[in-house]
């Protein structure tokens, strides 16, 4: 197996449209990285570019430890799995897992032991002679995961390998993947949009909104210390609560937040991590307050706002309710029976408060001891671009039509 680095990787098609910008990061031979992010964010064209199958604009590509930017997809030496049904329907299994090595000329004698390893360890023995068409859903893609380890890559590609499957059996097939992995001792790098999929699965996870790294750490600390509000809003499920054009006041020996009518008191230990807090206080600079749901308590003791209810959803077997606290602002709050047009009262865990700037949306917090560091993690302190700055980078890169569209 092999580890992976990109250094300032950016993929700008002819037309000017920019889909990948100065992507850095790394893995450590026989990692799960997850890439995700919303649609367009460029992470299949990520994979694509690792893989040799798009050329990159600028930036360099290590697979293990080899300038692989010159390297036909071939030479890279990757496997990579897709979510669609890839299998060639006139084959038998067995002739689908070995339809690669026989492709490179591999002799008879290793394509047969490479194919036997493969399906003893998929489940897949008894199955070899059937053809794509007989098989389930779950079958199918066991073998595409099994075309994948026979050839025995230095690293494997997954771009969304459980899109269209159900609930259940998407579940079970994580399960098996993240076993797969322990048991090939593979370098995984895996994009999809599910978030709770990467957070279960990878050991660390790449955030990618528009084409632009957001932020590089273990799911833990991404979900505990995001770097902007775009993170905070995306890991997490259901999502933060996002409160924009706040403002910070002093009253007597507390500091508050304040939004339309309701404020806020900010506990101690939020104002011992907020980094130049007296830029905010009292100067009218506004900021974005950052509360998840499972941070606030809806009718228990000590609350200090009020609300009533406007919408109501699920997630899972929990209900969620959407809460009116002020002219402009609402929570999404856990609520055994959202009833509409009831009123609650709504205590905040204000020691998980998240703080960002109003205009840059990086997060104002600096992190303190519950953060975890991993020394693996050389992109742990990375800081991304403003919003602002990120605004004009698309512009630059944006398509003569686009530019135009926008001007009138």
């Amino acid at each position: 197996m092999a580890n992976l680095k990109l250094a300032g990787v950016s993929k700008i098609y002819p037309s000017g449209k920019m889909a990948l910008f100065n992507v850095s990061f790394s893995s450590s031979d026989s990692e799960f990285i997850a890439i995700v992010g919303g649609a367009s964010s460029g992470k299949s064209t990520l994979l694509r570019v690792i893989a040799g199958l798009e050329e990159a604009t600028a930036g360099d590509i290590y697979i293990g430890d080899k300038h692989v930017n010159d390297a036909d997809p071939k030479e890279r030496d990757v496997a990579m799995i897709f979510g669609s049904n890839t299998l060639y329907p006139s084959l038998s299994v067995a002739d689908n897992l070995a339809f690669g090595l026989k492709m490179r000329n591999v002799p008879a004698a290793v394509v047969q032991q490479r194919v036997k390893v493969a399906a003893e360890m998929l489940g897949l023995s008894d199955i070899l002679y059937r053809k794509p068409k007989a098989l389930t859903a779950s079958q199918r893609l066991l073998t595409t995961y099994g075309r994948a380890i026979v050839r025995e890559p230095k690293l494997y590609l997954l771009d969304d390998p459980l899109s269209g499957l159900d609930g259940k059996l998407r579940e079970e097939m994580r399960g098996v993947l993240i076993n797969l992995q322990a048991r090939v001792k593979g370098t995984f790098i895996y994009a999809t949009k599910n978030v709770a999929e990467a957070m279960s699965m990878a050991t660390r996870v790449v955030v990618l909104k528009e084409g632009f790294v957001q932020q590089v750490d273990t799911p833990r600390n991404l979900y505990d210390y995001p770097a902007n509000a775009y993170v905070g809003f995306f890991i997490g499920s259901p999502t933060m609560n996002l409160i924009n054009g706040a403002t910070a006041q002093r009253e007597g020996e507390e500091v508050v937040l304040c939004f339309d009518d309701k404020k806020l008191a900010v506990p101690a230990v939020i104002l011992a991590r907020w980094t130049d807090a007296e830029q905010y206080i009292g100067t009218g600079k506004k900021l974005s307050i950052g509360i998840r749901p499972e941070d606030i308590t809806a009718d228990g003791d000590g609350a200090q706002l009020e609300g009533v209810v406007c919408g109501g959803d699920t997630l899972g077997d929990k209900s969620l309710a959407e809460i009116d606290i002020s002219k402009n602002h609402s929570l999404t709050v856990f609520l055994e029976k959202p009833v509409k047009g009831a009123a609650h009262r709504l205590t905040i865990d204000t020691s998980r408060l998240y703080l960002f700037d109003g205009e840059t949306q990086l997060t104002l917090l600096k992190r303190d001891e519950g953060y975890i560091a991993d020394a693996k993690n050389t992109e742990a302190d990375f800081v991304p671009l403003s919003k602002g700055e990120m605004d004009e980078r698309i512009k630059q890169f944006a398509p003569p039509e686009v530019k135009k569209a926008k001007k009138r």
